[in-house]
């Protein structure tokens, strides 16, 4: 099976730098990836749904990042 963590990208948006926390979802990728190559064939398809998910989340956290970079320049 593969594990479901719960990733909130901009949950705390002030605490938090922007860059930290895409290093953090294209980390969350990695290990979604890995845990989809090692899935048997029943959990593989969830393991995949959850790397995309993971996808998508990095997505945010590099839009969030250029946003900000754009703004502080």
């Amino acid at each position: 099976m593969f594990r479901n963590e719960l990733f909130t990208p901009f949950a705390s948006r002030g605490t938090t730098p922007a860059m930290a926390v895409w290093r953090e979802a294209a980390e969350l990728v990695s290990t979604r990836w890995a845990i989809f190559l090692e899935a048997d064939a029943e959990a593989r398809p969830w393991a995949f749904a959850s790397y995309v998910a993971a996808l998508d989340a990095e997505e945010a956290a590099a839009a969030e990042t250029a946003k900000r970079m754009r703004a502080a320049a």
